[in-house]
């Protein structure tokens, strides 16, 4: 793959000279090798506090809601262990237990902990005993639970989106793991049973089924399998799932959000869900890798353009919307409601990682590092036992990282991830030494030649951009260590024109043994090649400035607006931090000096910006006030509060905090009717619903960038959203802005009609409108109606055959 992709690079490199007349480094001409986690031992102070917390608490506490939401139950049932009802409300359930057990081996192989080896033998004795005879494990299937037939029907792989082969891919993830931290196999002999019927049941031949996995993790993971048992059909199966994806040759309906809607050779744009695409080109990489297909790789490489160039969040998050859990169109990067989830920025780094290991290419890494220090770890709390779902870039406050969720796919996430952050740092090819991430530690790992290096990093990293590398090979020789020099030390955040540093990036400075170092360039690293012996230091002192970012104009939303960076860390303003607790109603001039100063006693120890802003009133009025910024991924670690990423640079781009009115302090919820059409409306089922009276102004119709409510699923009935006031008022008048934009998974659309009451006691009355209802798009619709004094009014709105929609913003008068 590599030969092909040499031939792709410029002129300038293939003579052996880069445009700043430095000399040109060529990789060699074989496969990277990632150093395992296993090998680098961390020392420092961000991300060993992290692993520990991941280890002591996040794990444990997994464990617990997996014991407490009836996880292993289903699996003890499945295997007639234990009489009871299947619990959970997803076909997948499984999955969760199998992260946390591969995240618990993880952290078993780096500090081995007796009580947690015997819990994870107990749990895998469960899980094999509801394994059924010919090796298929789902339990809720084995369990006949059809109450979740919608997911999977009533037979065995009967549904494309059933999840059955994303179990199996978790749980081939998982048995590796274990495997490898143990050395024993019965975890990984259920896996191989598993991935055996899996063999057996998907394929071209006649009597298989023809279809991709619906889900894709198990791409990735018979990858791994075929790694460890060298057993070919594994590889074999994972490139049937890669090639069947698109083709739709078992008739089943094509479809963007799992990105099964056009064979992956002819994708070019990364659409669907966030999640399933991460972890599909991931496997798409493992495939091309192992069977050298530069095909595939080619049309991976469109892929992440496009993702880049267009898609990426600055934090490193993947996905702006909640429908359906993924991409919207290209420059849609709303912030408010961002929903970046937490399984998407840990796909992005697989997904980078592998891109990284078939190139060598350090811009891959720059998108992994800037996941990692900001997408990542804002999905769990510095205490470990809270995470986020979603994890937006601005917020009123409605956010709020939970325990477990119904649908628990980022906690178990994030327990087996964070365990194996170390396996991101080295990289080996060759005699070639690649250094990506600069944490403290220490890493062992041997060359193609057979010599032993230990590299040791003293760093104050990500805090500070000095870094110091230790060299002791077990015998003097010449072998090649490159040092990537990060994008946020460049001109630019990511390699594209998505977002840009609004000022000229400072030289950084490259020693060995306390001289100047002349290395050579190349795929963005500095590359040292020399005679290499015990003792020699590296000092490479990248200047970590405070930089602005701006986003292309393509992003509307960001337009006007800058975000802070310092080193790899994206900063953002918390309410809790500001004089008044608003961010909102704030601006900072581009010309604004920031100071960063090291607070540790501030959540566990961060870098701080301080320095002066402006603040706009309701009137205009503009007052000078100070501001302080922390880093992005410890905001909502003190509790609730506003919060913004980008950052307003003028007066223009600021939103006064506005006067309350009638329906701003409304409370808002949704109706649904009672089944029984005779029941009484005490029997509704009430939901609590949020935006459409928080007071931000929509642009059009289509604008989901603030907060907004929608009913999701609901396609030509009738649906209601009503407000209860904090005390009777006389109102005559609302205007409601309706919600009308496209999407893959069903479209939103005005209402077919709709009708407007009040509350009167304990029922509701149609008001006497003196107008019509109006149903226009892109504006406000007025209604006038005879006045009355309540305490509620409630929206009807019969929504138009076929669709669905929603309400951007509602006013009362």
């Amino acid at each position: 793959m590599k030969n092909y992709l040499l031939t792709l690079m410029s002129g300038l490199v293939a003579l052996g000279v880069t445009s700043c007349g430095k000399p040109a480094y060529i990789q060699p001409d074989a496969p990277i090798q990632e150093v395992p986690f296993t090998q680098v031992h961390l020392s420092d102070s961000f991300w060993l506090p992290r692993i520990e917390t991941n280890r002591t608490v996040s794990i444990p506490s997994a464990f617990k809601e997996c014991e407490k939401n009836g996880r292993f139950d289903n699996f003890a049932i499945a295997a007639g262990l234990k009489k009871g009802e299947h619990r959970g409300d997803f076909s997948f359930d499984d999955t969760d237990p199998y992260k946390v057990i591969e995240g618990a081996s993880y952290s078993l192989a780096v500090k081995y902990d007796p009580q947690l080896d015997h819990y994870l033998d107990s749990v895998i004795n469960i899980i094999a005993a509801a394994q059924e005879p010919d090796g298929y494990l789902t339990t809720c299937v084995t369990n006949k639970c059809y109450r979740l037939s919608g997911w999977w029907g009533r037979s065995k792989w009967e549904k494309i989106n059933s999840h059955e082969l994303y179990n199996s891919g978790h749980m081939y993830e998982a048995a590796v793991a274990h495997y490898r931290a143990t050395g024993k196999r019965t975890f990984l002999d259920v896996a191989i049973k598993n991935a055996d019927l899996v063999c057996k049941t998907f394929g071209p031949k006649e009597g298989q089924i023809h279809r991709p996995s619906g889900h894709p993790i198990v791409e990735m993971a018979l990858c791994k399998l075929y790694k460890v048992t060298g057993d070919r059909k594994y590889l074999d199966m994972a490139k049937y799932f890669v090639e069947e994806t698109g083709r739709g040759t078992d008739g089943h309906k094509l479809s963007e959000y799992s990105q099964d809607h056009k064979p992956i050779l002819q994708q070019d744009e990364i659409v669907g869900h966030a999640v399933r695409a991460g972890y599909l080109y991931s496997g798409v990489a493992d495939v091309a890798a192992l069977t050298h297909d530069t095909a595939y790789f080619h049309a991976l490489t469109r892929l992440w353009d496009n993702l880049v160039s267009k898609k990426l969040y600055i934090t490193g998050g993947m996905g702006s919307r909640a429908q359906g859990e993924g991409f919207g169109p290209n420059y849609e990067l709303q912030n408010h409601t961002a929903y970046c989830e937490t399984c998407a920025s840990i796909a992005n780094v697989y997904w980078n990682h592998r891109m990284f290991l078939a190139t060598g290419e350090s811009k891959y890494i720059d998108v992994l590092e800037r996941a990692l220090y900001n997408g990542v770890i804002s999905g769990v709390s510095l205490s470990g036992d809270k995470f986020f779902y979603d994890n937006p870039l601005e917020s009123m406050g409605q956010h709020e990282r939970q325990r477990w969720f119904g649908c628990a796919c980022c906690p178990g996430n994030v327990t087996r991830f964070i365990a194996s952050v170390p396996n991101y740092a080295y990289a080996t090819q060759q005699n070639d030494i690649y250094v990506n991430l600069y944490i403290q530690g220490k890493a062992e790992m041997q060359l193609a030649d057979s010599t032993k290096v230990t590299l040791e990093q003293t760093t104050g990293y990500p805090w500070n951009g000095k870094i110091a590398i230790k060299v002791t090979p077990d015998k003097e020789g010449e072998f090649a260590i490159r040092l990537r020099i990060p994008s946020w030390a460049k001109s630019a955040p990511v390699a594209s024109d998505l977002y840009a540093y609004t000022d000229a990036p400072k030289k950084y400075t490259l020693k060995v043994n306390g001289s100047s170092a002349r290395a050579a360039e190349g795929d963005g690293y500095e590359t040292l090649v020399r005679s290499w012996k015990a003792g020699d230091v590296i000092e490479l002192d990248l200047p970590m400035d405070v930089r602005r970012i701006q986003a292309n104009d393509s992003v509307e939303i960001d337009r006007g607006m800058l975000a802070l960076e310092r080193g790899p860390i994206v900063f953002c303003l918390e309410g809790k931090d500001q004089p008044d607790s608003t961010v909102f109603n704030k601006f900072i001039a581009p010309d604004t000096k920031i100071d960063a100063s090291f607070d540790a006693s501030l959540l566990n120890g961060v870098m701080v910006l301080s320095g002066a802003a402006k603040e706009v009133e309701r009137d205009g009025t503009v007052n000078d006030v100070t501001f302080r910024a922390i880093p992005y991924s410890t905001w909502n670690n003190r509790g609730a509060d506003q919060m913004e990423v980008w950052i307003p640079e003028s007066k223009e781009y600021a939103t006064p905090t506005p006067e309350p009115t009638i329906a701003s302090k409304a409370q808002t919820f949704s109706i649904q009717a009672p089944i029984q059409k005779d029941a009484p409306e005490s029997a509704s089922v009430i939901s609590y619903a949020w935006g459409v009276n928080d007071q931000w102004e929509p642009r059009r119709s289509s604008d989901t960038s603030k907060p907004y409510h929608y009913w999701w699923l609901k396609q030509g009935t009738e649906e209601s959203l009503a407000y209860e006031f904090d005390q009777p008022y006389t109102v005559s008048n609302v205007q409601v802005y309706w919600l009308d934009f496209d999407h893959y998974d069903g479209n939103f659309r005005v209402p077919q009609s709709w009708k407007l009451y009040y509350k009167v006691g304990n029922t509701w009355k149609e008001v006497e409108a003196l107008g019509e209802y109006g149903v226009k798009k892109d504006c406000y619709n007025s209604l006038d109606f005879k006045p009355v004094k309540t305490t509620g009014l409630k929206i009807a709105a019969q929504l138009q055959p076929g669709e669905s929609g929603g309400i951007i913003e509602w006013k009362v008068k």
